[in-house]
């Protein structure tokens, strides 16, 4: 009996002793792996979301104004290479620099991607007024209505007139890949605007990219949706089917934001448009949206031409609420905006100066001075409230009367 007795005993006394084994082990594996316990946790957002919708309303965890606060002045697109972007700022041409150039009779040229529109316009009045305080001469000034073909081919225009600098808004970094190379062995110092040719080289095939912060701006448009929406809602969005790391760098930061800071806003359609008919296109894509999905909150477009499309599909599906966001600051948009239409929101490019940098950068360049591979502007977030101040700021003039009416 005692031998019995005693077995059982020891029988329990393992059994606790297992037991706080496991425990110890449950606890050490906690401590060793967070990562694994943290991405687990994350994989969910949407059912935690779901789990709590009977109880209270969702809150919004992230403050809109706040991280929208935290953009200003900031770039975090990386260059081709992963370089850091260095400010427009930087560029300066002295009135020594100045005079040497007079002396040199430089040329310079522009191939546009394509033209007619704000943005298009104003970079070329940047280039213009800037070239002539330096004493460079325009010579030629091309759209290629967004056909890499066409491009090629006004480059190769361009080349016969032997401009010592080539400014260029590639259509298609990979079509245009060649001509770069071409122009860049003729001697021709290229500055690129927003984006290098394909697997292009800084040094070789361009002398540096000159753009600004699409990464930011996308990520600047998400915030402004998210705040008009409450932090919760149905969105659309509407990006740019093309191979152009412009807008591609606007979609993803618009996207990523979108998804790791705002789990409560769904992105429920999306679709690409090809051009040239932007307007249109996106138009055809909007209604489409709006048709099978009548409870879409907002639609994002990847620039102003678009979004033009967008606010015609709206008006023609009887949804002057639908919120719209987009970049760049086209008459047509601020207008709407400044009227309390649709347009909520706007990632800004600072477009002249951008085109004062440009020429800054040739001339750099044909001085021989050391011009950084890789410079950015910031972009700028615009609303309903500093609609007039920010067309100064992108555009360098006064607002049109339309635009200063609107707002009023």
């Amino acid at each position: 009996m005692k031998t019995k007795s005693f077995r059982i005993i020891l029988s329990c006394m393992m059994v606790v002793v297992l037991l706080v084994i496991a425990a110890c082990g449950s606890s050490n594996n906690t401590n060793t792996e967070p990562e694994a316990a943290a991405a687990n946790t994350a994989e969910a957002p949407q059912a935690n979301a779901e789990n709590t919708a009977g109880s209270e309303p969702a809150a919004t965890a992230v403050d809109p104004d706040a991280e929208l606060a935290k953009m200003k002045g900031q770039v975090l697109s990386m260059g081709p290479y992963g370089e850091e972007p260095i400010p427009i700022s930087v560029l300066e041409v002295t009135d020594e620099d100045i005079a040497k150039l007079k002396e040199m009779n430089v040329t310079a040229a522009l191939s546009l991607h394509y033209g007619g529109n704000d943005w298009s316009n104003a970079q070329v009045k940047g280039i213009q007024d800037e070239a002539a305080r330096l004493g460079i001469e325009v010579i030629a000034v091309t759209d290629a209505n967004f056909k890499p073909d066409k491009q090629t081919a006004d480059i190769e225009t361009i080349m016969a007139k032997k401009p010592d600098i080539l400014f260029i808004v590639p259509s298609d970094p990979v079509a245009l890949a060649p001509v770069y190379k071409k122009a860049a062995a003729a001697g021709i110092k290229i500055i690129s605007i927003g984006q290098p040719s394909k697997d292009g080289k800084p040094g070789e095939d361009y002398v540096t990219v000159v753009g600004t912060d699409d990464v930011g701006n996308g990520i600047i448009t998400a915030h402004q949706i998210a705040r008009e929406l409450g932090g919760e809602g149905k969105i659309g969005i509407i990006f740019h089917q093309a191979d152009f790391s412009v807008t591609r760098n606007r979609y993803e930061g618009f996207k990523k934001t979108i998804e790791e800071m705002y789990p409560n806003i769904e992105i429920v359609v999306e679709q690409g448009v090809a051009g040239p008919d932007f307007t249109g296109d996106a138009e055809k894509a909007a209604s489409a949206f709006l048709m099978r999905h009548p409870d879409l909150d907002a639609i994002w477009g990847p620039w102003d031409v678009p979004a033009e499309g967008i606010i015609v599909a709206a008006r023609n599906a009887g949804r002057d609420d639908l919120v719209i966001a987009t970049m760049d600051l086209g008459k047509n948009v601020a207008i709407d905006m400044a009227k309390g239409g649709m347009i909520k929101g706007i990632g800004a490019t600072l477009v002249y100066d951008l085109g004062i940098a440009e020429v800054r950068a040739g001339a750099l360049s044909m001085l021989g001075k050391e011009v950084p591979v890789f410079v950015q502007a910031h972009g700028l977030a615009v609303d309903k409230s500093n609609v007039l101040e920010a067309w100064t700021q992108v555009y360098g003039t006064e607002p049109p009367q339309e635009l200063v009416n609107a707002a009023k």
